[in-house]
C-alpha cells in the first residue's frame, strides 16, 4: 500500500483533476509512472477511486478516476493528519530557527 502522503496526495489531485492520465498524475506528483500505476491499483483495491472509462474518448485506454464516497472519507481523514504533521514541522522549524538566530545573535 502507498504511504500516507501518496495516497493523500493523488487523492487529492484526482479530486480536483479527475481525468488526468496516470503519466500527467505522475509528472503532477513528481513521481514514476509505475508508481502512479502501483498506487492506482492499491487505491482501487481499496474501494477508494473508481477508474470508469471515458466513453467518447479515441483512446479507449484512458481513465477517469472518480472518489469513491469511501475514498472522500479517507481523502478527509489524511487531510487532517498531514495537516497536523505539516503544522508540528513548521513548529519546530520556527523554534530551529529562532535557536540559530539567538546564536548568530551571541556571537556577534
Amino acid at each position: 500500500m502507498p504511504t500516507e502522503d501518496a495516497r493523500y496526495k493523488i487523492l487529492k489531485t484526482l479530486e480536483a483533476n479527475p481525468d488526468l492520465s496516470q503519466r500527467q498524475l505522475a509528472e503532477e506528483l513528481g513521481v514514476s509512472l509505475g508508481k502512479v500505476n502501483y498506487c492506482l491499483q492499491a487505491l482501487i483495491a481499496k474501494g477508494l477511486i473508481k477508474a470508469k472509462n471515458f466513453s467518447q474518448s479515441e483512446n479507449k485506454r484512458r481513465y477517469l478516476y472518480v472518489l469513491t464516497p469511501a475514498g472522500i472519507e479517507k481523502k478527509a481523514a489524511l487531510t487532517k493528519r498531514f495537516l497536523r504533521r505539516k503544522m508540528a514541522e513548521y513548529e519546530a522549524l520556527r523554534i530551529e530557527i529562532e535557536e540559530i538566530q539567538k546564536e548568530m545573535g551571541t556571537s556577534k
